[in-house]
């Protein structure tokens, strides 16, 4: 979830969203955000994907955005969204190597050919969109430059 921002948006629209993060520290992040927008903290906590749990987490709409790509094994990742997605995911990654060209034409990571920091996996959108379909339904494919999203359902 981050910085829960979109948590906090979705809750302010009537939904019952929450959010869960690896980091200690984007959670806080996360926590004093709601507290200033007058929503309760306890929407957040710090947790990995790996944990999630079929039985606690369950959600009709799972969203996974700017994760998979830090993760050493993110098909695993994936098989655990699938557990708890009841109806539909949101995955998103940068699509690359357009990433790390634009990265690279702004002069960011140049030692790194424009990786970002803590970015493990690289996916094209045809290779990222091979991979998900292996685990889950792909219903729609979007290309926000210079990003990859997909809409998709667990196969069961």
């Amino acid at each position: 979830c981050g910085e829960g921002h979109w948590v906090l948006r979705w809750n302010e629209q009537g939904y019952s969203a929450r959010g869960c993060d690896y980091g200690d520290i984007v959670i806080d992040l996360a926590k004093r955000n709601a507290e200033i927008r007058n929503q309760p903290i306890d929407r957040f906590e710090t947790r990995s994907v790996y944990a999630l749990d079929p039985l606690r987490d369950r959600a009709d709409l799972i969203v996974c955005c700017e994760v998979l790509e830090h993760l050493t094994n993110p098909v695993d990742a994936i098989r655990h969204i699938c557990r708890i997605a009841d109806r539909y995911c949101i995955l998103s990654v940068p699509n690359e190597p357009i990433w790390r060209l634009l990265n690279v034409a702004r002069g960011k990571y140049l030692s790194d050919l424009g990786n970002t920091p803590g970015h493990l996996q690289h996916w094209s959108k045809a290779k990222f969109i091979d991979m998900v379909s292996r685990h889950m339904e792909i219903i729609a494919v979007r290309s926000p430059f210079p990003w990859t999203m997909v809409l998709c359902s667990p196969l069961r």
